[in-house]
């Protein structure tokens, strides 16, 4: 069986692997020239880790990017809400990654190179029509002038293209752009002093005024500095979103750095860390409303194309990538391919759905809100505010949602180890 998989980003590339090793035919077509380590920093949970260590990558990871020991909440004041270790240091088999997305992407591009063969993977190709006829996919790439290059023809098309997919808007035409509520971000990457020990993902302030930051290079760690991947959540009224052309365009201190002002912790200099990024970007924070469906005949969706969401609880690439080993094996199972897609999206579809309008509704993030209304000013005891039953029901049902609690991992572990990798997943 042949599948041709549009987009070679974090899923596309991720899916091709899983479904060579699983003894398919793959074929990876994306429409950049060149694929280029671009972006800033991303977050790899333990349960999208456990795909990629069984790939083969996680030594590259780990001599690439930070294994991530702790994710830190805190309020406006630096104040610590919640502090949960991560990975192999909550005693899963597998750690959590801190990495700088585009080096994430050359590990992905290398490692499916390698498996797919120099052939496999096809740049300066974007997918413009395709066409179900005969038990067969057809689907035609053009060059950036529209000129149609290339047409391929396979048992299975998986749109993985992205937040604008092609595929998608095939499908649901009258879409229109992606969703905004209002909240810009501003991202950069800072060399800075290490802090907290120098493995921690940090999320401090509210809603409408939040900071992240977290290391995401080993190679500055062993030189006992650290690269520092922040972002600035900014909430700016019940707008219309940019226009797509101004995505990922420079951002100004001005604009938002006079909000962190006051914002140093003892333990982070959030002014500091922000004004010495070598490059800062804008961008709005959006998703899409969850879809009826992603399978049409031979058809699917994968990845952003088909669950896009607000970045999080550290989602969207780690579900990315635990949809292509859903859909491989799906798959694999045998029968009807059409029977098989229908599976992977009656499996995925309705988990991600919900992340998405848990996401909306602030997520796992509601804890910052809760503490940032009751003490505004801080407080001297966080029981008071937020009680530990309430806190501890808001990290477990949101851990439980996206698939990555404790109980639920090590299960899949011991299932692994006794067995094999097996389909009936909570996933």
């Amino acid at each position: 069986m042949k599948v041709v998989i549009a987009g070679a980003g974090i899923g596309g590339l991720s899916a091709a692997m899983c479904l060579k090793r699983a003894g398919f035919e793959v074929e990876v077509f994306d429409q950049v020239s060149e694929l280029k380590p671009l972006g800033v920093g991303i977050n790899i949970q333990a349960g999208a880790v456990r795909i990629l260590s069984s790939l083969g990558l996680e030594p590259a990871l780990a001599a690439t990017g930070i294994e991530t020991r702790e994710l830190r909440y805190a309020n406006r004041h630096g104040q610590t809400i919640w502090a949960d270790p991560r990975g192999r240091h909550a005693g899963l088999p597998w750690p959590q990654f801190s990495i700088h997305r585009g080096e994430l992407q050359m590990i992905l591009f290398e490692g499916a190179k390698r498996m797919l063969g120099a052939d496999g993977i096809k740049f300066g190709r974007r997918i413009v029509s395709f066409e179900q006829k005969g038990g067969k996919v057809i689907a035609r790439f053009a060059d950036r002038d529209g000129k149609t290059i290339e047409t391929a023809e396979a048992d299975i098309l998986v749109g993985a293209d992205g937040i604008h997919s092609a595929v998608r808007a095939h499908f649901y035409p009258d879409e229109g752009p992606p969703k905004w509520q209002g909240i810009l971000m501003w991202r950069g990457v800072t060399v800075g002093k290490p802090y907290l020990g120098g493995a921690s993902m940090v999320q401090a302030g509210h809603h409408t005024q939040k900071f992240v930051c977290y290391p995401i290079s080993r190679a500055h760690a062993e030189r006992g500095e650290a690269l520092i991947n922040w972002i600035c959540d900014l909430y700016q009224g019940p707008h219309a979103a940019p226009p797509r052309e101004d995505w990922n365009k420079p951002g100004k201190l001005e604009d938002f750095l006079p909000r962190y002002k006051g914002w140093d912790f003892g333990w982070l200099n959030v002014p500091e860390v922000i004004r010495n990024a070598h490059t800062i970007l804008e961008f709005p924070m959006v998703d899409r409303d969850p879809l009826p469906r992603w399978s049409h005949g031979r058809i699917t969706l994968l990845g952003d194309a088909a669950h896009p969401m607000y970045p999080i609880g550290s989602n969207g690439a780690s579900q990315a990538i635990i949809d292509g080993e859903a859909l491989t094996q799906e798959l694999s199972a045998g029968g009807d391919p059409e029977a098989a897609l229908q599976r992977y999206e009656q499996r995925r579809l309705p988990p991600m759905a919900r992340i998405v309008e848990s996401n909306r509704k602030k997520g796992i993030d509601v804890m910052l809100d809760l503490v940032e209304d009751r003490a505004p000013q801080g407080f001297t005891d966080l029981g008071s505010v937020l009680p530990a039953a309430e806190l501890e029901r808001i990290v477990g049902d949101y851990k439980k949602l996206a698939a990555q609690d404790r109980e639920t991992l090590l299960r899949l572990a011991a299932e692994q180890k006794e067995t094999g990798p097996s389909r009936d997943r909570p996933w």
